[in-house]
């Protein structure tokens, strides 16, 4: 029962994870093999952000201007982020955390209202839907405020914010595919060898971040998708005021579920024992106990002189049982609190794993199949990975080597066998 429960509640965490992350995969797919098209790949045109500064391709450019291009954008990109986010650990180390929390719910209230707004309006101009300016600027001001405090408040559904974060990747990742192709590849390559050395690394800025965030016990000023499990109440288990300590891992060994009502009693695997009793049931209860290698019977009233001493005997064991019991859920409870909120992935593995998908959605959807079950897979093993180390690890590597290698082969080799072998009406 005990083994059952954790796994259950383990595979919970990990379709919590990986159901979003399919979600934003889809939804980018769709917007850009909506809006573009296979006259436009070509003349798409080309954006300046920070990860193409050096340069910018052209069709007209030989491959090996286009792979120098691609490293120095790349090379620039990587660097210009070590730069960011050692200026962040800086920021937080001395803690100006009010700082940090203000400029993300910024690049939050911006992401959604401009970036996000152009591509809602780009949707609305392609679909020829009729709505007025005002009503546009209104819906979109209305949906910007909403997904600022959704993502940053603290008394909203987690369902709605789990929504906007996934909208923030979305629209992160369908902005990056319009970086061309081959700065498109070689980024995301060089992300996921930076993500790799930033968080596993002695002296990783990401690393740094996570365990100084961990050493004072503080939520990471970040965007972090939180999959938190959804566990099941037993009928008949819970009363009002509950204290829910989700099932997770300490030093190897699996911790208990448990559930704390305002009744004082205690749930574990599904059976309720009561843990106080009544004062008349304690003094009552004939017990023995070894003090100093001698068996001694604990009595609640006696009238020779040494049984006098007894109940006080009983009482000092009795206070000495409660403390380490308190003392032991108290430890418990910390250790929860550190474990009990699920998985978390950081929004910009989401941006990233759409961003390859979406690039493979530009040439066909068999590269796109092929993609998305190579990023899905990689995210399993980072999973499986996590939960033997313990310990934060980076989610991009993986995932993105082997999408990488999937599309390439699909496009390269699987894609003209296939359609090679249809066009001649070939049976394998």
């Amino acid at each position: 029962m005990d083994g059952g429960s954790i796994l259950e509640t383990i595979g919970v965490e990990i379709i919590g994870v990986m159901s979003p992350v399919s979600i934003c995969m889809f939804l980018v797919v769709l917007i850009v093999y909506t809006l573009s098209s296979p006259s436009s790949s070509d003349n798409q045109q080309v954006i300046r952000t920070a990860a193409n500064l050096i340069y910018l391709e052209s069709s007209s450019d030989t491959t090996a201007q286009k792979l120098e291009g691609a490293l120095l954008n790349a090379v620039v990109f990587v660097v210009l982020i070590t730069l960011v986010t050692f200026l962040l650990v800086i920021l937080y180390y001395y803690r100006f955390t009010n700082f940090l929390k203000y400029y993300i719910r910024f690049s939050a209230f911006f992401v959604l209202g401009s970036m996000g707004g152009s591509i809602i309006l780009t949707l609305i101009q392609h679909f020829n839907i009729p709505i007025d300016s005002i009503t546009f600027c209104l819906l979109l001001f209305n949906f910007t405020i909403l997904g600022v405090i959704s993502v940053f408040s603290q008394g909203v559904p987690i369902l709605l914010n789990q929504m906007y974060m996934v909208a923030l990747g979305i629209i992160v990742a369908a902005w990056f595919t319009k970086l061309p192709e081959w700065t498109t590849w070689v980024v995301l390559v060089a992300l996921a060898l930076y993500d790799l050395v930033a968080v596993l690394a002695p002296g990783g800025p990401l690393k740094m971040l996570v365990e100084l965030a961990s050493s004072r016990d503080e939520e990471l000023p970040a965007l972090v998708y939180e999959a938190r499990p959804n566990v099941s109440s037993r009928s008949g288990s819970r009363g009002p005021n509950l204290g829910l300590l989700l099932a997770g891992f300490s030093d190897g060994d699996p911790i208990e579920l448990r559930v704390m009502s305002s009744s004082e009693n205690v749930v574990q695997n599904g059976r309720v024992v009561s843990e106080m009793r009544s004062e008349s049931e304690e003094i009552d209860d004939v017990r023995e106990v070894e003090i100093e290698g001698e068996m001694l019977p604990l009595m609640g009233s006696s009238s020779s002189n040494n049984e006098r001493e007894r109940p006080v005997v009983n009482e000092d064991i009795r206070e000495s049982n409660e403390s380490d019991r308190a003392r032991v859920l108290e430890r418990e409870i910390e250790e929860e609190e550190e474990r009990g909120r699920g998985i978390k992935l950081g929004l910009g593995d989401f941006v990233f794993y759409s961003v390859l998908v979406g690039r493979a959605a530009m040439y066909d959807l068999m590269t796109v199949y092929a993609c998305y079950l190579a990023i899905i897979s990689g995210l399993g093993c980072t999973l499986i990975l996590l939960a033997v180390c313990r310990h934060a690890l980076p989610a991009l590597p993986i995932s993105i080597a082997l999408g990488v290698i999937f599309y390439f082969l699909t496009r390269l080799l699987m894609e003209p066998f296939v359609v090679g072998t249809s066009t001649n009406l070939l049976m394998f």
